[in-house]
Formats: structure tokens, sequence, C-alpha cells
């Protein structure tokens, strides 16, 4: 055997790595887009605040066509959630989590109180449990 022809039958570590790459960016994205889309289908339009604990309601409908999802092929993960609208705005973060804001008016401010209504946490774990069907046979 010639040493060209050993060499042949080795890895090629770069086409290796590619098709891993390759494989995370398809099955990240596609998780998150998963997760884009139970996060949105779980705000439902209706009048009124939902029930703690529950996912809020929409009433104009810009938390759920705002929640995006993007790759990041530095961390090699997927980013999924709200983006802000306005710089500063404290939505998102207190519909999922709950807290306090400061909220101003023409007489004066109040300290409001906002109990958590998550989306995101559980359509992340809802879907979490199919991520391993989905790297099945990813790497090809």
């Amino acid at each position: 055997m010639t040493f060209q022809a050993a060499k042949g039958g080795f890895f090629d570590r770069e086409k290796v790595r590619r098709s891993v790459d390759a494989a995370t960016r398809k099955v990240l994205s596609k998780f998150g887009a998963f997760v884009r889309q139970r996060a949105r289908s779980s705000i439902r339009q209706r009048k009124g605040t939902s029930p703690p604990g529950q996912p809020p309601y929409s009433h104009v409908g810009l938390l759920r066509k705002f929640i995006l999802f993007a790759y990041d092929p530095d961390r090699k993960s997927v980013v999924i959630g709200p983006t802000l609208l306005r710089e500063g705005s404290q939505a998102p973060r207190l519909l999922e989590h709950g807290g306090a804001a400061d909220h101003r008016t023409e007489t004066g401010a109040r300290r409001l109180r906002y109990r958590p209504r998550p989306f995101m946490r559980p359509a992340f774990e809802r879907e979490k449990v199919a991520l391993p069907a989905l790297w099945k046979n990813s790497v090809r």
C-alpha cells in the first residue's frame, strides 16, 4: 500500500468539520423556528389580562410579530426571543419573569408590579423534547 492510498483512508478533518457545522446550523435553525412558532401560538388574542403563570394575551399583536430567532455561528447556538421595539423597553422581560417598573404619567410616577406570564420558557421546554430527533442522522 502506498502512502497516498493509506492517507486517503483517513478522515478529512476539514470536510468532517464543515459537515458538522452545516448540520449544527440546520438543526439549531429548525429548533429556533419551532420554539418561535410555539411561543407565538401560545399568545392568544383576547381582551383583558391573562392569569398570572399563563402566556400573556395579545391586544395589538406586536409581541407575537416580533418574536424572532437567529443562529450565532461564532457560538454555534441559536438565540430565540422577542425583540425590543423601543430602546429601554422592559415589556418582554416583565412579561416573562415579572418584576417592578416605574410608570410615569402627567401627574407623577408610580412603581408598578408585574406578575410573570411566561411564554418563551414553556415553548422552549416543550420543543426541547424533540431536539434529539432533529439531531438524528443530521451529519452526512
